[in-house]
């Protein structure tokens, strides 16, 4: 009762609409205010800042100008940090600057920040690219006071296009129109799967009436800036469809395998149907065989007792009654089993069994257990921010997934198990459907108040190992169905991975809970 009372509370916080997935949201996240703070004597007598994006959980890209200050004057100039959303802003120190490139790396020295991942396949002329970051001129219209520069908020976003490529003093850089002012220095270029292109460093003049022109420090830079730093980072170099397009291609895919199963099948009932007929009509040569040789046989059997039976008769004429009872007797037998012989001949034609089908259950099947490789489908699958390295799985009794997480049946006949991290926000559906084929992974990027719900919703039930208990399950598929309400209408990701038995395979976590 006390879990069901839990499990009605969170229900009601959870009061959110379902809405769509918006990557270019999820990648602001990721994008922080840089802040220099420059002191004398315990006062404060300067003040800048820029725009970074978070590489990993406590580290964050920016250029190198917005941090020139602290490098030139590291005891009297302190760095902050302030995230997108939350209620704090964290200090910050510098790892890593290229001055050349103008990048610089920060870590924070407490608090995670949602990780953005590295688009490293084609950018192509004419592509749609969103800047994010905090500008200079947005500021001056809206901030009331220096507090205003270290509260959270959310990034200012500007749309347009990707124009070229060129080097600008030996450094790859991006021409876009997105329009950007001085405070974006750092913030991100992304592309419309929220995934960074590049890092916003400089604006041409727009003098005497002049089109404004933008440059970001093109991707391949940024690794290379991070590779000699030892800085670990997400990279996809997938390109970008929408969710929809996924769908699409997925669908698709999946028609073409039924396809090829069809025909397969189809090919494989030909060949057995063939070797039914060649053994039909090999059954119904020796059928016909066996009934002529019966009948062969019938016909000298009686010949032979007719013979025998006159032979009889005329024994009898010579009055040699005791030859006669035996030819007579020979005969009538012999006739007799010619006869019957006939009489039970074989049919003409063998029995078919074309007819003959399996029996087939209506019951729904069970989720097969087993240990599984699974290798992700890029043709059927939407990556935006994830690593997508082979995942072993190992399926125990009753949905017990990996030996620790329990699974429920959902729709679609799949297995489910909806998983609400502390440390990341991320909402992540895990599904295996029935025959183990597949392994499905949609991944939601939330903001702070919706994790927050979910994680509320997910402790009202805690259960962390696998049960056979029906009121247990029963509880844990009414949390999955809670949280699921809050979730947008379609996931921000979505990782299809194709499952093979494999024997021997160590089974890790799937996916984290």
């Amino acid at each position: 009762m006390t879990r069901l009372l839990a499990l009605l509370l969170a229900l009601l916080t959870l009061t959110l609409p379902a809405r769509a997935a918006d990557d270019i949201s999820a990648a602001s996240r990721s994008v922080v205010r840089v802040v220099t703070v420059a002191m004398v004597d315990g006062e404060v007598v300067g003040f800048g800042h820029g725009s970074g994006i978070a590489i990993s959980p406590t580290r964050i890209i920016t250029n190198a100008h917005v941090v020139e200050s602290a490098v030139k004057y590291p005891d009297n100039v302190a760095l902050g940090v302030v995230p997108s959303e939350g209620q704090k802003s964290f200090a910050g120190k510098l790892i890593a600057i290229d001055t050349a490139r103008d990048l610089a790396l920060i870590e924070i020295t407490e608090g995670r920040l949602p990780v953005a991942a590295i688009y490293t396949g084609p950018l192509e002329s004419g592509a749609d690219v969103v800047a994010l970051g905090y500008p200079g001129n947005v500021d001056l219209a809206t901030a009331r006071s220096a507090n205003d520069y270290i509260t959270p908020r959310t990034p200012t976003r500007s749309e347009g296009n990707m124009s070229n490529t060129q080097s600008v003093d030996g450094v790859a850089m991006l021409i876009h129109t997105a329009k950007i002012s001085r405070g974006n220095s750092g913030g991100p270029l992304v592309d419309q799967c929220g995934r960074i292109t590049g890092i916003n460093t400089a604006i041409t003049r727009a003098d005497d009436g002049d089109s404004p022109f933008a440059f970001a420090i093109a991707g391949r830079e940024l690794m290379r800036f991070l590779a000699d730093a030892d800085q670990q980072y997400t990279s996809i170099g997938t390109p970008c469809v929408s969710m929809a397009e996924a769908d699409a291609r997925d669908r698709a895919a999946m028609d073409a395998e039924s396809r090829a199963s069809a025909e397969a099948n189809a090919a494989k009932e030909a060949a057995a149907k063939l070797d039914r007929d060649i053994k039909q009509a090999r059954a119904e040569e020796d059928a016909l065989a066996s009934r002529e040789n019966r009948i062969a046989l019938a016909g000298v059997l009686f010949v032979i007792g007719a013979l025998a039976a006159g032979a009889g008769l005329l024994f009898y004429s010579q009055k040699n009654v005791r030859n006669a009872k035996i030819a007579g007797g020979a005969g009538a037998v012999l006739m007799l089993g010619a006869a019957i012989l006939f009489a039970t001949r074989p049919d003409a034609h063998a029995e078919s069994a074309e007819d003959v089908k399996p029996a087939t259950s209506a019951e729904t099947p069970k989720l097969a257990q087993g240990s599984l490789l699974c290798t992700i489908r890029p043709d059927r699958s939407r990556i935006t921010v994830s690593a997508t390295t082979d995942v072993p799985i190992a399926i125990g009794k009753g949905g017990c997934v990996n030996g620790r997480t329990q699974y429920t049946r959902g729709p679609d006949d799949r297995w489910q198990r909806i998983l609400v991290p502390n440390d990341e926000a991320t909402v992540t559906v895990a599904s295996i459907d029935s025959t183990r084929r597949d392994y499905r992974v949609d991944r939601y990027l939330l903001d702070a108040e919706t994790m927050t719900k979910a994680r509320e919703t997910r402790a009202a039930i805690t259960l962390k190992s696998c049960t056979a208990n029906p009121d247990e399950l029963a509880g844990l598929a009414a949390q999955q169905d809670a949280i699921r309400t809050a979730l947008p209408a379609t996931p921000n990701e979505r990782l299809v991975y194709r499952c093979q038995p494999a024997s021997g395979a160590a089974a890790k976590p799937a996916t984290g809970d």
